[in-house]
């Protein structure tokens, strides 16, 4: 008996819709690339304006902003080639725009995926998302994007902004792009079996170090700022971080190109990791210094998410407990104990402690998933067939050496690429703001603040309400060593 497939899930209904096109497939990659979008603007927007101190949450915020818009315009101009393209080097693609309308309707294909056996038969085929290109170009952007955007945490309070609209298509041209091939677009890293399932390293390790990296070369925030940087909206920080979380369903959810069954396993695990990482964070604050932080919850929240990106869809679920529990101890502890007992980490002045919740978390999930990644689920995923953690026995002690090998080959490129393109810039103009900047903050650099509005509505006038400044210091318990801000 024939099945009759109904019209609406047929292909060549109108030129719109060719046989390859997978409507499912296309709306889900949409809508996680819009979820991500979403982590960045309005999520990070909102996070980094209210996590810092009041004179800086206009310039915090537009860092971000600026971010989203510059990454966009570069990515399909020339760095998305570079990242998913035609190979030029073992590490890096060749640069075209992504701009045609030939290029962006065909079915969607990443043409250096292709992967041979040792003796040159074909292993996997090459990657060929059943959307089109269009769809895998901003997917792929929104990922750039957010990496540029999370970096800035540890340049908060203090970059020179047009420092800053220079060194965001740099590093995305000359680092973000790198990454990306190496372990996602076909490069080395992808054909000697790196596995990096979301991120894990091409974006929160990469952030991570150029972050801290970067800080060491702009320099700190004025030493008021270093000794007293309070939150102006823990309210609006949660909305942020509420939208971080929520959105990493896509973020995960949406590196198998596809609304399959190892998706779904993605965004559970993401979930399960996130909310673990997040009550062992809380629980540390409460054991050690008597009460929980907020900031420390949003904290531990990211570094969950950070440490299952690499393994989202490649571990059970008793491992996602295991690396939550992982991932809201072990950044904390250098966070909240080496920190504070380290020279080069105090000297160096990462705002919002992004190596911690990033670069720590990112490599320890990437490691993590060296040991749990299950080879069931590895074989729906990965290009290298017969791949498995380290506690599957087989190739999994090999898989956990190549996790390591691809983190310092990430680490490596980001400290010295990161270190030149601050340099460079230097060149031309200070990465820091000068001294009288730092000390007025948005008014200074932007002409604008996040709260112009006083009393019912008029403009703040000292003479009527009295002198305010983020220094006022209200009568109130100290909360002395529960997480802040480093």
């Amino acid at each position: 008996m024939s099945t009759v497939v109904p019209v609406a899930y047929q292909g060549n209904t109108s030129a719109a819709v060719p046989d390859w096109l997978n409507k499912g497939d296309n709306a889900w990659q949409m809508i996680s690339a819009t979820l991500v979008g979403l982590q960045s603007v309005p999520g990070l927007v909102i996070l980094y304006g209210s996590i810092v101190k009041k004179k800086w949450a206009v310039n915090s915020a537009f860092m971000a902003l600026y971010a989203f818009a510059a990454v966009l315009l570069c990515w399909v101009i020339w760095a998305y080639n570079m990242s998913f393209g035609d190979k030029l080097l073992p590490l890096w693609g060749k640069a075209k725009p992504a701009l045609g309308q030939k290029f962006l309707i065909k079915q969607a294909a990443l043409p250096s995926t292709t992967h041979y056996h040792h003796d040159g038969t074909l292993e996997t085929a090459m990657i060929e998302p059943f959307y089109p290109m269009a769809s895998m170009v901003y997917f792929q952007c929104v990922f750039a994007a957010i990496t540029l955007i999370l970096l800035a945490g540890s340049l908060l309070g203090r970059m020179n902004i047009k420092a800053w609209m220079l060194f965001v298509p740099l590093w995305l041209t000359f680092s973000y792009t790198v990454g990306a091939f190496s372990l996602w677009g076909g490069g080395f890293l992808f054909h000697w079996g790196v596995i990096d399932y979301s991120g894990g390293y091409v974006i929160h390790l990469s952030s991570g170090v150029a972050g801290f990296t970067a800080a060491y070369w702009v320099g700190p925030r004025s030493t008021k700022d270093r000794e007293r940087f309070p939150p102006n909206n823990v309210l609006l920080m949660l909305a942020g971080a509420g939208l971080l979380w929520m959105g990493w369903a896509g973020f995960n959810g949406g590196d198998p190109y596809a609304a399959n069954i190892d998706s779904s396993m993605a965004v559970l695990n993401t979930n399960i990791c996130a909310a673990t990482s997040l009550l062992v964070w809380t629980s540390l604050d409460v054991f050690f210094f008597k009460k929980p932080s907020v900031i420390g919850a949003v904290q531990g929240m990211i570094t969950g998410l950070v440490c299952i990106t690499p393994g989202a869809g490649l571990v059970q679920g008793w491992a996602a407990i295991v690396m939550g529990i992982l991932s809201g101890s072990i950044p904390w502890f250098t966070m909240m104990i080496v920190h504070k007992r380290s020279t080069i980490l105090q000297k160096v002045d990462d705002t919002l402690g992004v190596f911690h919740t990033h670069a720590v978390a990112g490599f320890l999930g990437g490691a993590l998933t060296g040991l749990f990644a299950e080879p069931t689920l590895c074989n729906l995923f990965l290009p290298v067939t017969n791949s498995r953690g380290g506690v599957y026995g087989g190739s999994g002690g090999a898989q956990f050496g190549k996790q390591i090998g691809g983190a310092l080959f990430i680490i490596g490129w980001n400290v010295v690429v990161t270190s030149i393109i601050c340099v460079v810039i230097r060149v031309v103009m200070p990465l820091r703001m000068p001294e009288e900047m730092l000390v007025i903050g948005d008014d200074a650099v932007h002409g604008e603040e996040a709260y112009a509005l006083w009393g019912d509505g008029e403009k703040y006038d000292s003479s009527k309400h009295g002198w305010y400044s983020d220094e006022t210091q209200h009568n109130r318990v100290p909360m002395s060593g529960v997480t802040l801000n480093v």
